[in-house]
């Protein structure tokens, strides 16, 4: 099978494509015949930086779509069947971005019908970051959720699963950027800022109850919300905090195998609740384009690799 590959850490030039073996599935495993497969920051930090534990080469990519094209014992799922999958680079078995990839069945989750591979394989990572990211914040129905980079795709999700969830969403955009985060559902757009506490509590006095700090701002995230309330962090920011607020670093590493969560996420696509994005799509071939598109910044939707 073809793959990408990182030969070694560095800039998009160490990005090939090559032969690889086909995986054969063990025991509650599954191998997908890929479609798409998502380029994320995460594969950016993994080409730059390397494994630091498994000698390279390293296959990148965490989100897959296609179809079963085998099953092991235990593993509930029929080979055609349409699925979509998220997967942890950084295991020997190697990452999403190859024509078959091997996933474990608590990883998988059948595609609902109507949706593409390419929609399929946008879902998994941030969704499942933003339902960790909620369940974290405990907040109850009629609280208030702040949502600081809400134009991305973490920070879409995080508006249209909090309104989903009964919360009153609060969600910062650029000017531009003020009527596609309203379609998302926010209840109120607060102008971005370079003084988000102000920003925020323009509307909300008080603070809000907790807020998810999807543009990744750490400390200056904390200034909306209000004493003793919360804040959902990425990228493993932990504090220090103030004024009591409790800090939630999301995991999703913690969430890859939550078979549930990812059944969940397919109802919200199934029902329209969570929409999707792309930006743009690729060639395995053109990989190191799709690296340099995503490491430039700036990019409204998904970019996509498709076999």
């Amino acid at each position: 099978m073809r793959a990408v590959i990182i030969t070694h850490p560095g800039d998009p030039s160490v990005l090939e494509v090559a032969e690889r073996p086909i995986p054969r599935p063990g025991p509650n495993q599954v191998v997908i015949r890929a479609a798409a497969a998502t380029v994320n920051p995460t594969d950016v930090l993994l080409r730059q930086r390397g494994d630091g534990v498994l000698s390279p080469p390293w296959i990148p990519g965490v989100e897959v779509a296609g179809t079963v094209a085998g099953v092991g014992e235990g593993a509930d799922f029929q080979p055609g069947e349409r699925v979509f999958a998220v997967v942890n680079a950084r295991s020997p078995e190697g990452g999403a971005q190859a024509e078959f990839v091997l996933a474990s069945a608590a990883s998988v989750v059948r595609t609902p019908a109507g949706v593409s591979d390419v929609e399929a394989a946008t879902i998994p990572m941030n969704g499942l970051t933003v339902l960790q990211a909620l369940r974290r914040l405990g907040l109850p129905r009629g609280a208030t959720l702040g949502v600081i980079g809400s134009a991305g795709a973490v920070g879409q999700y995080a508006v249209q699963l909090g309104v989903h969830a009964g919360l009153r969403v609060l969600a910062d955009a650029k000017p531009g950027d003020e009527e596609l985060v309203r379609g998302f559902g926010a209840h109120e757009v607060i102008a971005r800022s370079d003084n988000p506490g102000a920003a925020f509590r323009a509307v909300v006095p008080g603070g809000v109850d907790g807020l998810i700090d999807a543009a990744v701002i750490d400390a200056a995230a904390l200034a909306p919300i209000r004493d003793h309330g919360a804040l959902a962090t990425l990228r493993f920011w932990a504090g220090p905090a103030e004024r009591g607020i409790r800090i939630e670093p999301v995991m999703v590493l913690d969430d890859m195998e939550q078979i549930e969560s990812l059944r969940e996420l397919a109802d919200h696509l199934r029902a329209g609740r969570l929409t999707t994005r792309i930006a743009d799509t690729y060639s395995i071939d053109r990989v190191g384009e799709a690296h340099r598109r995503l490491a430039a910044g700036g990019v409204r939707g998904r970019l996509v690799l498709v076999f």
